[in-house]
């Protein structure tokens, strides 16, 4: 089988990488140069798309009166089911090997069919945004509407148990759960709800379609992965990869929603092929919380079984959620319910209902966030019965491997994080008991809650090229999602190329580049990092090669491998005045650059020992293959002060400790798990997107009616890491933080509210009206 290029030393000193260096991109984005996807404004004849929505969720149209839009001044064309191209049915072979990048099973606009509000039904094209809308406005589409089911809460909705869930089976069991939990000493069962929430990002979905020829396309997209972008329009396009480029220089957020291919990303060419010119179609912040999926309303049961010393002995965990009418999705929340703990016996079950809404889709640490908020709240709670502190019953619990599997972790320094974290906060201050801790009229509480997120396996290529006036350009078909790819990649390139920053160009974005896979499940900087530091070993190997066959060379007749690199010189190992600049040795070569390329991992994702010949792997895919468990982990610690009279919750404290390998930006990395955390507030204490129960139409569906926090919401956070080494999850030991800082915020908050207070609120987000409902009750 291949084999990664041999590993080179380079200085082993402290170098650009760990540096808190500024974004290197960070001027384009202050001075306006960096160009977002519904920016490519120069394209000849350009003209703009906008959608034409349903208002009913559930239904079929019945007319179309084109009348009064078609007279408007500019409007090129007028879209519907009855004219607009259809794209090719795709093989379900294509389908089930997951070529296919798109989460709906159902296309819109094929038919007179209505499943969902907010479903587009119509698009109309015109040589100006406002001609569009407009005219968009003065569209009449009649609908006969049905009666829809609008959650798993409906009377209507009929709820079943799935054959899968994303990957996991519907119904997870291992040891025998129910009786662990039925015999334990202590026992607690717990309902757990979430609300849905919407991904928000600053920049909505926006697709800029160009067809240079006929049968070649350019889409500039606001997608975390130009390759499956790009493989998906050529399948549904009917066209070979090749013929299809997706370029996304920068992105303005996207938290799961800008992972997969949703209708618009498709409308917009098909849109384009029909009118015959380059078409933009982005959607309006309305039509962002019904075009690009959302965290799924949820309600999970935890069973939880112990001994009176407060040892875990099985949970049982059953979830129910809201489905479309045709995918079977939910986020896989019993993933780090399983995982998290020392845990002898463990069971899931997953109920499906399918209503009239669109498919859900990946938020931010799908499963594992609301999976953590369930789970972390029964520890404290389990912690209390027993008279434990919150600290001391997770460590009593502490997975030394991972119980799912029996596979030991890769890295974990989860200890060194809850004693690094409760030394930050002053836990040892804290009063054991709830509802006993003021400042004023105000009830002050403190919580905490572990943290986690998988190695997601994945892999791709890079492209190093060194030109001797000591530049070079770096390449990877990657996406920045905004929390600094360009700039941590920059950082790997200067150290494993001997070079100053300023003299590395980091290229991104474009399916013209070394393909790798998307930037979503905290994977890219693992990925990226990997492939670029080992196609820099490539080009040092060719260098190599060169300088010890060179008669000129004081390296000439020297072993490869007692040669090394310090600051972009060649020099012996054994004795390091021995050496030369490797500008000298490429001019005496006449080469101009060198070229280096190579593919890196995140993650086991080679063949098991069963099906690969020892002979054939080296040293470091024996040990992937060997069967490490390989997770991130972390802690969070929060004050919060409740106002009992009010019900108003103010976290004013904040604590997390993270340990996830090798930390190539601590600046860009804080920023992160900041950014994170500051969701899982949002998701703790007000964000929800309502859903009328009658019309399954969302009524807040706007950031004026969707709250989410601002500055004013936040208190200064504190965020440290734990140093980590980890050998085995790829070549520069890095893990990805971009979700694990969301994991356990809303359980943390919890927790903190509970201590605060004395009440447990289960439903999330905690609003003023749900503690001011608490507080009266008996504790």
């Amino acid at each position: 089988m291949d084999t990664e290029p041999q590993f080179f030393e380079t200085n082993a000193t402290p170098g650009i990488v760990g540096q808190p260096l500024s974004r290197v991109d960070g001027w384009a984005k202050v001075t306006g140069q960096a160009k977002y996807s519904a920016e490519y404004n120069r394209l000849p004849g350009l003209v703009h798309a906008v959608l034409k929505t349903s208002d009913v969720a559930k239904g079929r149209v019945t007319g179309i009166d084109t009348s009064a839009a078609q007279r408007q001044p500019g409007v090129v064309a007028i879209l519907t089911h009855q004219n607009l191209p259809k794209p090719v049915k795709v093989p379900d072979s294509q389908v089930n090997k997951g070529t296919l990048n798109s989460p709906m099973g159902f296309f819109p606009m094929m038919t007179d069919e209505v499943h969902y509000a907010g479903q587009p039904v119509a698009i109309v094209v015109a040589d100006t945004l406002e001609h569009a809308q407009y005219a968009a406005a003065l569209l009449k589409v009649t609908i006969a509407a049905e009666a829809p089911v609008s959650s798993y809460l409906d009377p209507k909705a009929q709820r079943y148990v799935p054959k899968n869930v994303k990957g996991t089976a519907g119904v997870t069991k291992r040891g025998d759960a129910q009786a662990a939990v039925a015999g334990a000493p202590v026992q607690l069962t717990a309902t757990y709800h979430h609300a849905t929430n919407h991904h928000n990002p600053m920049e909505p979905g926006a697709t800029t379609a160009h067809w240079e020829a006929p049968d070649r396309l350019t889409v500039y997209d606001t997608t975390q992965g130009v390759s499956e972008t790009q493989k998906t329009l050529a399948l549904m396009l009917g066209l070979a990869t090749e013929q299809v480029r997706v370029v996304t220089k920068y992105l303005g957020g996207g938290f799961g929603c800008k992972a997969w291919v949703w209708p618009h990303v498709v409308l917009a060419p098909l849109t384009a092929k029909a009118v015959g010119r380059p078409v933009k179609l982005v959607l309006s912040r309305q039509q962002q919380y019904t075009g690009m999926g959302h965290r799924e309303e949820q309600e999970q049961t935890l069973r939880l079984g112990a001994t009176k010393e407060g040892k875990l002995l099985g949970i049982v965990h059953e979830k129910t959620s809201t489905t479309s009418p045709w995918d079977d999705y939910a986020e896989t929340n019993s993933r780090i319910i399983n995982m998290l703990y020392a845990l002898p016996a463990f069971e899931s079950t997953y109920h499906l209902a399918k209503a009239s809404v669109m498919t859900s889709t990946s938020t931010r640490a799908p499963g594992d966030m609301p999976g953590s908020f369930a789970l972390e709240c029964s520890m404290d709670d389990l912690a209390y019965q027993l008279g434990l502190d919150p600290i001391q019953i997770r460590l009593l619990n502490y997975a030394e491997k991972d119980p799912t599997n029996g596979h030991p972790w890769s890295s974990k320094s989860l200890k060194q994080c809850y004693a690094k974290g409760a030394e930050l906060f002053g836990w040892s201050k804290r009063n054991p008991k709830n509802g006993q801790t003021r400042a004023g009229n105000t009830l002050v509480g403190w919580g905490m809650a572990t943290a986690s997120y998988p190695v997601h396996n994945s892999q791709g290529n890079a492209r190093v090229r060194l030109y001797a006036d000591g530049h070079a350009v770096v390449q990877a078909g990657a996406t920045d999602l905004g929390t600094g790819t360009y700039t941590i990649i920059t950082q790997v390139a200067a150290d494993a190329l001997g070079l100053p920053p300023e003299n590395i160009r980091f290229e991104l974005g474009d399916t013209i580049l070394p393909s790798t896979q998307w930037s979503g499940g905290s994977t890219a900087a693992g990925r990226v990092s990997s492939s670029v530091y080992l196609a820099a070993q490539d080009v040092w190997e060719k260098l190599i090669k060169l300088a010890v066959r060179d008669r000129k060379s004081p390296l000439y007749g020297a072993k490869a491998a007692d040669v090394v690199m310090e600051k972009g010189r060649l020099q012996l190992k054994a004795k390091p005045a021995t050496g030369e600049a490797f500008s000298d040795i490429m001019k005496r070569a006449s080469l101009g650059d060198v070229e280096g390329s190579a593919q890196g991992r995140y993650g086991s994702v080679y063949k098991e020992p069963s099906v690969v010949a020892d002979a054939d792997m080296n040293k470091e895919e024996k040990e992937a293959a060997a069967g490490y468990s390989m997770h991130a982990f972390g802690t969070h610690f929060c004050e919060v002060h409740v106002d009992p009279e009010l019900g108003k919750v103010r976290v004013t404290r904040w604590v997390s400790v993270m340990s996830a390998g090798r930390i190539l930006n601590p600046k860009t990395a804080r920023s992160q798990v900041i950014g994170g955390a500051i969701f899982g507030m949002g998701s703790a204490l007000m964000e929800q997107t309502v859903r009328d129960p009658h019309l399954a139409r969302y009524t807040n569906a706007d950031l004026a009616n969707y709250h989410i926090p601002v500055n004013a919401d936040i208190p200064d956070m504190r965020v440290e890491f734990v140093d980590e080494h980890d050998p085995h999850v790829n070549a520069m030991g890095v893990k990805g933080i971009g979700e694990i800082s969301i994991v356990g915020v809303t359980a943390a908050i919890a927790n903190a509210v509970f201590h605060a207070t004395g009440r447990r609120l289960r439903s999330l987000p905690i609003t003023p009206d749900k503690v001011l409902d608490a507080m009266r009750q008996p504790v």
